[in-house]
C-alpha cells in the first residue's frame, strides 16, 4: 500500500480527492430528486365536536351600590367591614348627633310629629265622627233655609203703625215680599247648599277610613323627615357584602365622601363583546366555560342571560354585548377580575370530523387530499360547523377510515388554495 501511496504524487493525489467529493455531492443529489415526498396524514374518524364563540369581560355584581355621606360630621359607629354580609337597610355607620347641622337635629322631633298625625288619620274615629255632626247641621240649616224661601212665595202680613186723632193706631193687611228680600233669603239657601254638599263629601271621604288625600299628606311628611335623618348615617341599599370600607370612629367627614361599597355577590356576571359575525348564533340559555388568569387551573360555568340586541360600532367594528352569568362561583371569584368566556353554540355527536388543516380551496371550492397508493387523490367536500380545529363533514366521497393529508405539496397536488 505504501508503495502505491509513493507512485503517485500528492498533488495527484488532491486531483483525485476532488473528483471523488464532487461525485458524492452529484450521486446525493440524484438520489435525493428521486426521494418520495413525506406526507402527513389522518384517519377521517367519527367524533363529537363542540363549537362555541370566545371572548373576554370583567365580573361585575348583578347589584353594586357606592356608598356616600349625605351631610358633614363627625363618625360615631362603624357597624361594618370588608367581607360583612348586610342586609338592605341595615345601618352601616352613623355620624354624632353633636355634630351635625340644626336642621338634621330638629327632624327628629318632626318625624314624632308626622308619625303621630298620620297613627291619628289612621286608627282614631274622631274624624268621622266630627265629620256627621257638621253634616247634621248643614242639614238642618238649608232646611231652614229652604222653608223661609219657600215662604216668600205667597202673601205675608204687613203691619203698619200711624197716628189718629192723637193717638197710636195699628193697620195690618197682606202684602207681597220685596226683589231685595226674595234676592237675600235666594243666597242664603245657595250658601246652606253648597255647605250640605260640603258636609256629603266629607262623610263620603271617610266613611271607610281616613281620607285618602290626609293619609298622603302625611306620610310624606313622614318619609320628608326620615329622610333628613338618614342623611346622618349610612344604610344598605340591598342584600350583599361590603367590599370597600373608609369610615373610622372619630373621622371628620365632608358630603360626598364615600363611605361604603356594597356588591350582590350572590350573582356574578360577565359582560362580553361579541362581533357581528356571531352574534346571531348566540342565544339566551347557552352554555359557557369561564377561565380566569387570577385562579389557576380552575374551570367554570355560566349562563348566557342577556342577549345585545343593538350593536355599538368602535373603530369601525360592529359588536354586541352579551351577558353571562356565572352558576358555580366561589370567593375566589371577585368584581372587576378578566374572564376568559367561550359560549358553547352547537354540539353535535358522532360526526365524521375533518381536520381543518387539511381543507384547501381550489377554483371556488372546498377539497381534500386522500392518500391513494401513496399518491394524493383531490376530493370536493362540504363542511359545516367548526370548532376551530375541525368541521363536521357535510358532503363528500370520503369514509371514515380514510387517509387525509394533511400537508399535500402544491406541486404535486395542482393548484391549491388557501
Amino acid at each position: 500500500m505504501k508503495k502505491l501511496f509513493e507512485r503517485f504524487s500528492r498533488r495527484t493525489w488532491i486531483i483525485i480527492g476532488v473528483a471523488v467529493a464532487i461525485l458524492i455531492v452529484v450521486i446525493a443529489m440524484t438520489m435525493g430528486g428521486k426521494e418520495e415526498s413525506t406526507y402527513q396524514t389522518a384517519k377521517l374518524e367519527r367524533g363529537d365536536l363542540v363549537a362555541s364563540v370566545g371572548a373576554t369581560g370583567s365580573v361585575r355584581a348583578q347589584q353594586s351600590a357606592i356608598l356616600a355621606w349625605q351631610t358633614t360630621g363627625r363618625v360615631e359607629k362603624v357597624n361594618a367591614q370588608v367581607g360583612d354580609v348586610v342586609k338592605k337597610d341595615s345601618i352601616l355607620a352613623s355620624l354624632d348627633k353633636g355634630s351635625l347641622n340644626q336642621s338634621i337635629i330638629l327632624a327628629e322631633a318632626d318625624l314624632a310629629s308626622a308619625q303621630k298625625a298620620l297613627d291619628e288619620l289612621l286608627n282614631s274615629d274622631t274624624t268621622r265622627a266630627q265629620a256627621l255632626r257638621t253634616l247634621d247641621a248643614a242639614e238642618t240649616e238649608y232646611d231652614k233655609a229652604y222653608d223661609y224661601r219657600l215662604s216668600l212665595n205667597g202673601k205675608i202680613t204687613i203691619t203698619e203703625t200711624y197716628w189718629s186723632f192723637g193717638q197710636v193706631k195699628v193697620r195690618k193687611y197682606k202684602g207681597y215680599a220685596d226683589k231685595e228680600t226674595i234676592a237675600d233669603a235666594d243666597e242664603k239657601l245657595a250658601l246652606a247648599e253648597s255647605k250640605l254638599n260640603d258636609a256629603r263629601r266629607a262623610v263620603e271621604r271617610v266613611k271607610n277610613g281616613a281620607d285618602p288625600a290626609d293619609v298622603s299628606s302625611a306620610e310624606a311628611r313622614v318619609a320628608a323627615a326620615e329622610s333628613t335623618l338618614k342623611m346622618a348615617r349610612i344604610e344598605s341599599p340591598f342584600d350583599g357584602t361590603v367590599t370597600q370600607a373608609t369610615p373610622v370612629i372619630g373621622d371628620q367627614v365632608a358630603t360626598g365622601a364615600t363611605a361604603f361599597r356594597v356588591d350582590d355577590l350572590s350573582h356574578l356576571l360577565v359582560d362580553l363583546q361579541v362581533s357581528e359575525v356571531d352574534i346571531n348564533h348566540v342565544a339566551l340559555g347557552q352554555i359557557a366555560t369561564l377561565t380566569f388568569d387570577a385562579i389557576l387551573n380552575q374551570e367554570y360555568h355560566g349562563e348566557v342571560v342577556k342577549v345585545g340586541q343593538a350593536g355599538d360600532t368602535l373603530q369601525g367594528v360592529v359588536n354586541f354585548t352579551v351577558t353571562v352569568e356565572l352558576t358555580d362561583a366561589d370567593e375566589a371569584v371577585k368584581p372587576g377580575m378578566t374572564a376568559a368566556v367561550n359560549v358553547v353554540i352547537e354540539e353535535q355527536t358522532d360526526q365524521l370530523l375533518v381536520p381543518n388543516r387539511a381543507v384547501r380551496l381550489v377554483d371556488g371550492e372546498r377539497v381534500v387530499y386522500l392518500l391513494v397508493d401513496n399518491q394524493p387523490k383531490s376530493v370536493k367536500v362540504k363542511i359545516g360547523t367548526t370548532d376551530g380545529t375541525n368541521s363536521v363533514l357535510v358532503d363528500g366521497d370520503v369514509k371514515e377510515g380514510d387517509l387525509i393529508i394533511l400537508n399535500p405539496p402544491s406541486r404535486n397536488g395542482g393548484p391549491f388554495g388557501g
